[in-house]
């Protein structure tokens, strides 16, 4: 029996029907087609969801009902344990990837063995409009300095990551429910001493705000943990908090002066 080389792993819950089918087209779409598409709906009381899902003629997808709310780190852990593929795309329900993400995520891990994660930057949608436009570092060290130092910002952006499975598998790890809704920052912590991470420059993702964001529900939440799993973070991996220190001792600090405080006058630029 052949397997497919991706697995997309979609989690749905409640997913407004715009947003479902939104999200299910982008990834029809996919230039590269050899994947399977599993879908899991994490809200059986929803039927009008599987009329959805189903509605789409399409042998890849393939459709799952838990038998009650389980929550999104259990569901993602199912969604792992019945992928077949050698990688695994993260893919939201209320996201759109861009046509050539899986192309390019998967070019990196056929090429980079040593790599057991890959994303790329996003645009941020918001009534329509291009509101702003993600920068993340590239490289592994770099990424790697960022997961130990910024509690609210985590790189590789979940919704846009591939796993390689064997990464997860080999090491017997998996979504740590006592982290969640920040379940993702934690896996990325928890790989850190296994694999190489690696950020694409190329933008794959829409990340659409529309006020029902898992983010934007579970702010507070995550506000209250991801500080306390940084330091944790730090505590273990000492070495990458040591040199995000060094790096705050000389970062370059800019500031303008202004002129009844609109009129550019003098340019000052100091260390930290």
């Amino acid at each position: 029996m052949t397997h497919p080389k991706i697995s997309v792993l979609t989690p749905l819950y409640n997913t407004k029907p715009i947003q479902l089918r939104a999200m299910i087209e982008s990834i029809l779409g996919q230039t590269y087609e050899d994947f399977e598409f599993l879908i899991l709906n994490d809200s059986p009381e929803n039927t009008e969801i599987e009329k959805i899902v189903k509605s789409y003629d399409d042998s890849r997808i393939k459709f799952f009902v838990n038998e009650y709310n389980m929550g999104i780190t259990k569901s993602r852990n199912k969604l792992i344990n019945m992928a077949t593929g050698e990688y695994l795309a993260v893919v939201d329900h209320d996201d759109i990837s861009m046509p050539k993400r899986f192309e390019l995520e998967a070019e990196i891990l056929d090429k980079n063995p040593h790599i057991g994660v890959v994303g790329g930057n996003m645009y941020e949608i918001k009534d329509n409009k291009i509101i702003s436009k993600t920068n993340f570092p590239t490289n592994d060290n770099d990424i790697k300095i960022s997961l130990i130092n910024e509690p609210y910002i985590c790189t590789p952006n979940h919704p846009t990551a591939m796993i390689r499975a064997s990464v997860l598998k080999q090491n017997n790890i998996k979504y740590d429910e006592k982290w969640t809704p920040a379940e993702d920052h934690s896996l990325w912590l928890d790989l850190i001493n296994h694999t190489c991470f690696h950020n694409i420059p190329d933008v794959v993702l829409q990340y659409v705000w529309h006020g029902d964001n898992t983010t934007t529900r579970t702010w507070q939440k995550m506000y209250d943990i991801l500080p306390i799993m940084i330091n944790q973070a730090r505590e273990k991996y000492p070495i990458y908090y040591d040199e995000w220190k060094r790096r705050q001792k000389t970062k370059k600090i800019k500031k303008v002066l202004k002129l009844f405080g609109f009129i550019p006058l003098i340019k000052i630029q100091y260390y930290k």
